[in-house]
């Protein structure tokens, strides 16, 4: 992930540094070093994109709420933008691979949320819910942030013809880049005026999402489901 033009004292500068290591077990894990292969199985794949797209509505409600706690007008209309792709435009990619797996809209409701993705969403409602803005900003960094790296660095070494190509290409796009560098700008602003105190719980809600992260991914990749 490349640093922009970040201060060199920014938040998400050193919240990156922080967390670089755990980034690297998401680079290299088993579900997206198969994904940039080709070779990752379908049935997981089709687990995978199922509960995505049950978190993508939680992820939305959890942009919806940080457009309410926005401090300025450019905040409303820039988070209320991200909860509309959240819900319409990666959706439309889920879409895709619905069709082509058969996934209907009834077999999508009735699929329950596994225990990652209820943990995941859990913890961003109650950080929407509870948290100030600034803390929430940090809390919702990480799905940008990392998903943009991970496909950055699928794209560069994806297997031709691999059949998860429309996946990769989303998240290596431009525009996808644009929404994150604008999360990453929003956070580190919402960072400037913060309390020691309160860029603390930031880096706190920067770590736990980024495990979140890897927890989904992992979970998708083991099909972990609830033991009863």
């Amino acid at each position: 992930m490349t640093d922009g033009d970040r201060s060199p004292h920014s938040f998400s500068r050193e919240a990156w540094a922080r967390n670089a290591g755990a980034y690297e077990t998401i680079r290299t894990m088993a579900f997206n070093a198969e994904l940039a292969a080709g070779t990752l199985p379908q049935d997981t794949f089709r687990h995978y994109i199922v509960q995505d797209a049950h978190y993508l509505i939680g992820f939305g409600r959890a942009l919806s709420l940080a457009a309410a706690k926005a401090p300025d007008p450019d905040g409303i209309v820039q988070f209320s933008r991200a909860a509309q792709d959240a819900i319409v435009v990666e959706r439309a990619l889920h879409g895709g691979f619905f069709r082509d797996y058969g996934i209907s809209p009834e077999s999508f409701a009735a699929t329950a949320l596994t225990p990652a993705c209820h943990h995941y969403v859990s913890y961003l409602l109650a950080t929407a819910y509870a948290e100030p803005f600034e803390v929430l900003c940090a809390a919702l960094l990480p799905c940008f942030w990392i998903y943009k790296a991970v496909g950055d660095d699928i794209f560069a070494r994806a297997a031709p013809d691999n059949r998860y190509q429309a996946w990769i290409d989303t998240y290596a796009g431009a525009e996808f880049a644009e929404a994150v560098a604008g999360m990453i700008a929003a956070t580190d602003r919402a960072a400037e005026q913060a309390s020691s105190a309160l860029q603390a719980r930031m880096h706190d809600a920067f770590t736990q999402a980024t495990r979140l992260e890897w927890l989904f991914w992992d979970s998708a990749y083991r099909g972990a489901a609830w033991p009863l």
